[in-house]
């Protein structure tokens, strides 16, 4: 039986039209019809909620009265943010190449190394116990080591955004390649699929989904990863800027650093999560 009859068949099992219509991405991962003016609006509540804790943020400070050099009004911290634009925007510019380079390579490492572990059961058996004592193993302690080895350049903030999204990616793409239905596995087998036809048009079909949810916590710990590496030894990115701030007692221009962070870590998520909503729902009704 050839490869293309064999996906059509398979395919027809796993993604029958009916299940689509009915479900669709809505319970994988989601996901509906929508345009883009609908999808800014579904955020409308997450927008209040940010504004309430501007709100209660300057009401605690009027109340309390703590010095500037404690805590900043949030007035202050936008003055800082538009007199320092060009300063933030420089440094945040370095901080979100090391992340989008972290990422790309660490989701490519992580899928890889997902595979392995899924192929051969040896591999299963080594390395398996190794990722879980990696996770173990505070990343505090891998960046001075890694600053010492790579230096204070870019590299060294690239490997530690790798390390932190590398075992996020591989456990959720692993999972959803190990969890392939028995009664999938069994219907290949009866039309004579060999193991690496099942893999590729059984198993990393199924396994999608978990790949996106795994794809989505790497975004949100790249930044964390890239931040780290920049506050143990760094000249450049927002987690520089931020230590400097901090030893020049610039509390407002730290919590405007921070706020940069922060809309680039939610920004960078809420697009990768539309991205991978938008692919799914096209890859499921192909």
């Amino acid at each position: 039986m050839n490869d293309e009859r064999l996906l059509i068949l398979l395919g027809n099992q796993l993604f029958p039209n009916d299940k689509i219509q009915e479900s669709g991405c809505s319970q994988v991962f989601m996901a509906e019809d929508y345009d883009l003016c609908t999808y800014y609006s579904h955020h409308k509540h997450k927008i209040i909620f940010f504004l309430s804790i501007l709100f209660f943020w300057e009401l605690l400070i009027r109340f309390t009265e703590p010095p500037p050099y404690i805590l900043p009004t949030p007035y202050s911290v936008l003055i800082s943010f538009k007199e320092n634009f060009m300063l933030i925007y420089e440094h945040a510019l370095v901080t979100i190449i090391e992340v989008l380079i972290g990422l790309t390579v660490g989701i490519i490492l992580g899928m890889i190394t997902a595979l392995i572990l899924e192929i051969f059961v040896t591999a299963r058996l080594v390395f398996r116990p190794l990722l879980i004592f990696s996770q173990s193993i505070p990343v505090f302690a891998i960046a001075p080591l890694l600053t010492l080895w790579l230096g204070y350049g870019i590299l060294s903030k690239v490997v530690m955004a790798i390390l932190i999204i590398y075992f996020p990616v591989t456990s959720a793409f692993h999972d959803g390649l190990s969890q392939t239905p028995k009664r999938y596995l069994d219907l290949a087998k009866t039309m004579g699929g060999t193991p690496w036809r099942n893999l590729l048009y059984l198993k990393i079909p199924h396994s999608i989904p978990s790949l996106c949810s795994g794809i989505k916590l790497a975004s949100v710990y790249a930044p964390i990863g890239a931040v780290i590496g920049e506050w143990v030894g760094s000249s450049q990115g927002l987690g520089y800027l931020m230590i400097l701030a901090n030893g020049r007692v610039k509390t407002d221009l730290m919590f405007a650093s921070l706020l940069t962070l922060g809309l680039l870590s939610i920004t960078l998520f809420s697009l990768i999560s539309y991205l991978l909503q938008i692919s799914l729902t096209k890859y499921l009704r192909t």
